[in-house]
């Protein structure tokens, strides 16, 4: 809600006259964007008569207009706080008044009812400061925001002298008042249902027990919770401008809803969203002495939604399936709505939204042409960015992981060709994922083993020593390409084998290479806690040897033939073929087998027959893979090291360096 419209609505709910001396916002706002925008020093853009002078003359003509526009505004604004003075003395005074039956320094003890109606009043009265102390605030940045020149913090210092922010006398009162109620402990009929009974009144600051008592009286807008304000810090002196915000809030009764705080070397941003148990602005005023005393930038503000927002509870269509073509990924429209409290500090205000963490990295560092592209392109789906976060240590950036907040409508399967294409143009990794709690409750992890744990492919290792390599490369290629069918492929290779020496599988296993950062990234999630596995279109006496160097917990692989006499292979396997589609039974198979979700489940290969698996899991991530599977995969690593499997789970170098010293 635009704070003119919320101000209005506000003082609707004040008793006569009080709107009456209300500051009138809007005709100031009014002025300020007909008469001082134009001239604003801020302005980049030029008249074709300016573009032919100096800067000088240019900001000089400026601000000449604008010192006769900004005296003229100031004017206006002293007229509209002088009225906000006046009403507030005149009322404060008669409040005041009428609760003292002897003199102005001595307080007679009033009936319980009369002191309640007394509390109800300045309970008004404070909303009313509060709701113009909040409009000359808002006005004042309005103004520096279209003028260019800082004007709020002096006038606010002005300000802060006001009889109606000091408010001594009224809160003096207030105080008594105050005391004289929790003193009482008499209940007539006419204020049982305003204050609970001593025996059961709970213990609670005194501006609650005003709130409490005065509720019943108060307009139906006043009820529930007093007004959420946003304050912010920021300054040089780290820690301190937390120290000096919390300082003043433990000083004034209020509730704090979120905190949020944010360092960039010393100056730190600290930002803190409350509740206030009562309309005094006296807390602003502390904090601007605050601000003033550790050199920082004070602002606060009225959220734009003070009611609870609509959120929908949804469901999306970007389910996992065994079947790569048969995987939709569209978010799908709400099912029915749900209501919750505003989103956190860190979120991006909105709702009908969705989180899902993005992953950027290039081991040889992400340049700024990259990063912008890729803003513009969730600027393009309207995707807000919630938080950044540096992966790699300190040096050049490399590694970074965004937490987004994606529109429910997007429609994902657009969205991720778009960063494929980018992903591709640009020579960087983008990985996108859910950002929900399984994303960081991984527990198993499936591999592909040729060309993903190792850097071979054994069926043609094996190939080498009987002589046939090149017919036997020349399927495997077909086979990864998904131009042929992959069951097809592995019958017409095992054949080419026929009479190969079984001893040639033992020669296999002494020049197998494993890739980089193979042996680190399993022994790193072993540590963690994961259970892992080889699920291989190869042979098991290669993968039962890759299970035992890597530590891996289960091994899948097709099983060769031999003679007899043992010696010799055949040029067949027994049992079922390990395809795409057994890969993806297999991950299924360890998951209910370790009691796991689908959902906690990585998946790593390279080859057409592994996007079954890769999609069977939560994230199937397609290690410097064949160009159609990393078009279906959810998420690519093209770098050279298995150890940025760390990275998509949200493992920082620093992490990765803990883990390798345990």
């Amino acid at each position: 809600m635009k704070f003119g419209n919320f101000l209005e609505e506000r003082k609707r709910h004040l008793p006569s006259p009080y709107a009456d001396y209300c500051i009138d916002y809007n005709q100031l706002k009014g002025f300020l964007k007909s008469n001082v925008l134009p001239h604003s020093i801020k302005s980049s853009s030029t008249t074709d008569v300016e573009q032919k002078r100096s800067f000088a003359d240019i900001v000089s003509d400026r601000l000449t207009q604008l010192n006769s526009c900004l005296v003229t505004f100031i004017q206006q604004l002293e007229v509209e706080v002088s009225k906000v003075c006046h009403w507030f003395d005149v009322e404060s005074a008669r409040i005041i008044k009428e609760g003292h039956k002897v003199n102005e320094n001595v307080i007679v003890l009033l009936p319980e009812s009369e002191a309640v109606a007394h509390l109800r009043q300045i309970i008004i009265l404070e909303r009313f400061v509060f709701l113009n102390y909040t409009a000359i605030t808002k006005i004042l940045k309005k103004s520096d925001r279209h003028s260019g020149l800082a004007l709020s913090e002096p006038y606010l210092q002005r300000v802060a002298q006001l009889s109606f922010v000091k408010a001594n006398a009224l809160n003096q009162f207030k105080k008594l008042i105050m005391s004289q109620i929790q003193q009482q402990h008499q209940y007539t009929e006419g204020v049982k249902d305003v204050l609970p009974p001593p025996s059961t009144r709970p213990v609670r600051s005194r501006s609650s027990q005003i709130q409490h008592a005065s509720a019943k009286a108060l307009p139906p807008a006043f009820i529930g919770p007093n007004q959420k304000v946003l304050v912010s810090l920021s300054g040089p002196h780290g820690t301190d401008i937390v120290g000096a915000v919390l300082s003043c809030l433990a000083r004034h009764p209020c509730d704090i809803d979120d905190v949020m705080l944010s360092r960039l070397y010393h100056q730190v941003t600290f930002g803190v969203l409350i509740t206030l148990q009562e309309d005094n602005v006296a807390m602003f005023r502390d904090l601007a002495e605050a601000a003033k005393k550790w050199d920082a930038i004070l602002t606060y503000d009225i959220p734009d939604s003070q009611a609870i927002e609509p959120v929908v509870r949804h469901q999306s269509s970007d389910r996992q399936t065994a079947d790569p073509k048969s995987a939709s990924t569209v978010l799908e429209k709400p099912l029915s709505p749900i209501y919750t409290v505003p989103s956190s500090l860190e979120e991006a205000p909105y709702s009908q939204r969705v989180k899902y963490a993005a992953t950027l990295f290039n081991q040889n560092g992400l340049s700024a042409a990259f990063l912008n592209n890729f803003t513009l392109l969730l600027l393009k789906h309207r995707i807000s960015i919630e938080k950044w976060t540096r992966l790699n240590k300190p040096s050049l950036l490399s590694c970074v992981d965004l937490r987004l907040s994606v529109p429910l409508e997007t429609i994902m399967d657009n969205l991720r060709s778009e960063l494929i294409e980018l992903s591709t143009r640009e020579g960087t990794d983008i990985a996108f994922q859910k950002d929900d709690v399984y994303r960081k409750n991984k527990r198993l992890v499936v591999f592909d083993m040729d060309s993903t744990l190792i850097y071979q492919e054994v069926i043609d290792e094996i190939a080498r020593y009987a002589g046939v390599v090149e017919q036997v490369s020349a399927i495997t290629e077909l086979a990864m390409n998904g131009e042929i069918d992959f069951k097809e492929s592995l019958r017409r290779r095992v054949a080419l084998l026929a009479g190969t020496s079984v001893q040639v599988l033992e020669e296999v296993k002494q020049i197998l290479i494993f890739t980089e950062g193979a042996k680190y990234l399993c022994r790193a999630l072993k540590k963690l806690g994961f259970k892992l596995a080889v699920i291989s279109g190869g042979f098991m006496p290669l993968a039962s040897y890759v299970k035992s160097e890597l530590g891996l917990d289960y091994a899948f692989a097709n099983h060769l033939e031999v003679s007899a006499d043992g010696l010799t292979l055949t040029g067949r396997t027994i049992g079922p073929i390990v395809d795409g589609i057994r890969k993806a039974e297999l991950l299924e198979v360890i998951a209910q087998a370790e009691g796991l979700s689908l959902r906690q489940v990585i998946a790593v290969g390279d080859g057409a027959n592994d996007l079954w698996m890769l999609n069977k899991a939560s994230l199937g991530i397609a290690f410097n893979a064949k160009p159609r599977v990393q078009a279906q995969a959810r998420a690519r690593i093209n770098q050279k090291s298995l150890k940025y499997v760390l990275t998509l789970l949200g493992y920082s170098d620093i992490d990765m360096e803990e883990l390798e010293k345990q």
